[in-house]
């Protein structure tokens, strides 16, 4: 039976507090006198379910610290899609993206945050981590264990598209640092192997969310590459009986960053709920919810309670091997860098 949990494969809203209304009019219920807050966070593909709940948390904590009742919507979609979507004008009160060149772009593009947002949060505003992994079909019948066997003739990989995809991004660099670690490895032959990869992509959807369903429901691929947190939830809501989760020898270190949007919660009034609820995620209830799906803790206690959990697994960083988001992001994936090169059609 198909699981609920993969039906949405495109941007939603969806509602999590105790008001039906938009805006900031009082919600039914509320004590006389106390406005009701709705707040918006415009998030990429995979945090839909770590949100849902950590809404209704945080709803909760909200109305017995303030007395105000607040309202959550949810936005998700490819992380590079939801920015340019923030840039055009969708009024998010808080973004959770997927990387911090997405958010970076709200002051460079938009001029929505200051340039030292991440400075406000601790861990560089980055609440919890992640790494990329490969989930297969039960039985492993391809024999993936490690970034070298995606290179194989017959293998089909899916990945997202690395130009609206945040976790594609993710993936893509995770491959090209595990090149550069290999014995006599250099730019040219990560280069080289990354293309060979991408030889073996049937199909790049929009966004991580699409692409787990089009390995899932639509039984295309013979591996997927995707985000940790979302290959745990494909594992528990559809089956052990029919993936298995393959950790590679060397990945990438994912650091998903959040920021109150300042002209927005400025505009609306809302700046005091917003920037609690993102302080909310780094409390020991924030943690624990982010441990419950999947993302690793930033809280030591938390992530040793957690530990057995998450695989161990040799982890570079965006800093230590492409000197940050700004630079791997105009080599590789700004038009006419590397990505656009080596994934001409008459290339594939």
């Amino acid at each position: 039976m198909r699981s609920k949990l993969w039906v949405p494969l495109f941007t939603l809203l969806s509602l999590a507090g105790c008001s039906s209304k938009s805006g900031d009019a009082p919600a039914a219920g509320a004590p006389s006198g106390e406005a009701a807050v709705t707040l918006l966070n415009v998030s990429y593909d995979p945090t839909r379910e770590l949100y849902t709940d950590f809404n209704a948390a945080f709803a909760k904590h909200w109305e017995a610290k303030s007395g105000k009742k607040v309202t959550i919507k949810q936005s998700h979609g490819g992380s590079g899609k939801q920015a340019r979507a923030v840039i055009d004008g969708l009024e998010a009160d808080v973004v959770t993206l997927a990387l911090a060149y997405d958010v970076d772009m709200l002051h460079d593009k938009g001029q929505l945050i200051p340039q030292d947002w991440q400075t406000r949060l601790p861990n560089n505003s980055a609440p919890y981590t992640s790494t990329i992994v490969f989930v297969v079909r039960k039985g492993n019948p391809k024999g993936i264990r490690d970034w070298d066997d995606l290179l194989k003739e017959g293998v089909a990989v899916i990945t997202p598209n690395p130009k609206t995809s945040g976790g594609a991004r993710w993936n893509y660099l995770a491959a090209w640092g595990y090149a550069l670690r290999k014995e006599g490895g250099s730019e040219a032959t990560a280069q080289a192997f990354v293309e060979k990869l991408f030889r073996n992509v049937p199909v790049l959807d929009s966004g991580a969310r699409g692409s787990t369903t089009t390995f899932a429901e639509r039984g295309l691929g013979d591996v997927l590459i995707a985000w940790e947190n979302e290959a745990f939830l494909l594992t528990k809501e559809v089956g052990k009986d029919k993936f298995e989760i393959v950790v590679p020898s060397v990945s990438i270190l994912a650091e998903p960053p959040v920021t109150v949007v300042d002209k927005n919660v400025d505009k609306r009034g809302t700046r005091a709920a917003a920037e609690a609820y993102l302080q909310y995620l780094y409390t020991d209830e924030g943690q624990e919810l982010a441990a419950k799906h999947h993302y690793r803790p930033r809280s030591q206690a938390v992530a040793a309670k957690h530990a057995s959990q998450f695989p161990s697994v040799s982890l570079f960083t965006i800093s230590d091997v492409f000197g940050g988001w700004k630079k791997a992001q105009a080599a590789h994936f700004d038009d006419g860098g590397v990505f656009d090169r080596i994934y001409a059609p008459q290339a594939r």
